[in-house]
């Protein structure tokens, strides 16, 4: 298979990609074209259909698996494929697994690490809490572990929402040993909690996408409801403990710009955005450097939007 990252300026292609979107645009002179997004697990590709009235070209719906078969060519400094032909693909000629970028991490081992940090923990209501989601509600801790953490902004892969979760839960939990007057048994459930609001806010693959109730509430504030409804299963659970999650859970953001409803008024909830936030932005940093090819001799990139900043390759 010509994965989509191996894919060069004048190849002729001729394969099955997963038809991410399909919508129809007008050029300049007001003719009608085909403007497609193409998918595997390496990466996704912008492609066009200039002639909609092509023999070659048939019917086909965005989330569908689409042999394709064009040339590829360079605008805005990204690849895009012109489409020649097109169809719906048969099945038989196609294996969804390399369709979907997965985490280069071993998932089963992250779920086990995480467990083990459950385990301990010291507080017996976090524990149960943390037990709840992760342990016992196995359709939960199953739909977690395949899940993504961001439609495209970081881990927006396979396993992508364990990955970071187990990330940040080890950062806190380094950040205990080297601040030990921190909660740990509190900082490490918010760790583990603070994004379990994205099970529900993106759909799972191969969609990755926004569900109404993400659009309209945010990961945010749906993971605050679902720690609640926990917490009020686990009887004797402190009040004051109880509002201390959710408040982790409400402020992991860091400010009210990024979405958080309250900025962090403890100890706990300070680290835990600053976790948070490094995790994301190193491994934004790390799909940006380690995707696109460097523009001139001294190794830059270029421009990175989500970091703000022109970024470039450690020399060495």
């Amino acid at each position: 298979m010509k994965y989509i990252e191996t894919l060069r300026d004048g190849m002729h292609v001729k394969e099955v990609y997963l038809c991410k979107t399909k919508t129809i645009a007008l050029t300049k002179n007001g003719k009608e074209y085909g403007n497609v997004v193409l998918q595997d697990k390496t990466g996704q590709l912008e492609a066009k259909i200039w002639d909609l009235n092509n023999p070659g070209i048939g019917e086909f719906s965005p989330m569908e698996y689409v042999y394709a078969e064009g040339n590829i060519t360079v605008f805005n400094n990204a690849n895009q494929l012109n489409i020649l032909r097109i169809r719906r693909a048969s099945e038989g000629e196609y294996s969804p697994e390399d369709y979907f970028p997965v985490s280069t991490k071993n998932i089963g081992e992250m779920y086990q690490e995480l467990k083990k940090l459950i385990l301990s923990m010291q507080n017996q209501h976090l524990q149960k809490l943390c037990k709840a989601f992760f342990v016992e509600d196995q359709d939960f801790a199953k739909a977690f572990c395949r899940h993504s953490a961001a439609k495209s902004v970081h881990h927006g892969f396979i396993g992508g929402l364990l990955e970071h979760t187990l990330s940040v839960a080890q950062i806190c939990d380094m950040s205990a040993k080297h601040y030990p007057f921190l909660n740990r048994d509190l900082l490490l459930a918010g760790a583990m909690l603070h994004d379990i609001g994205k099970v529900r806010e993106l759909s799972a693959f191969p969609a990755n996408d926004y569900t109404d109730e993400g659009q309209l509430l945010g990961h945010i504030m749906i993971g605050a409801q679902m720690a609640e409804d926990k917490i009020r299963d686990i009887e004797g659970f402190p009040a004051k403990l109880h509002s201390e999650v959710l408040h982790l859970i409400l402020s992991h953001h860091g400010e009210l710009e990024f979405g958080s409803p309250k900025k962090p008024a403890l100890m706990e909830a300070l680290v835990l955005s600053f976790a948070d936030n490094m995790d994301a932005k190193i491994e934004t940093m790390y799909e940006a450097l380690t995707s696109k090819p460097a523009q001139n001799e001294d190794g830059w990139v270029g421009f990175n939007r989500l970091l703000d900043s022109n970024i470039r390759k450690t020399s060495c």
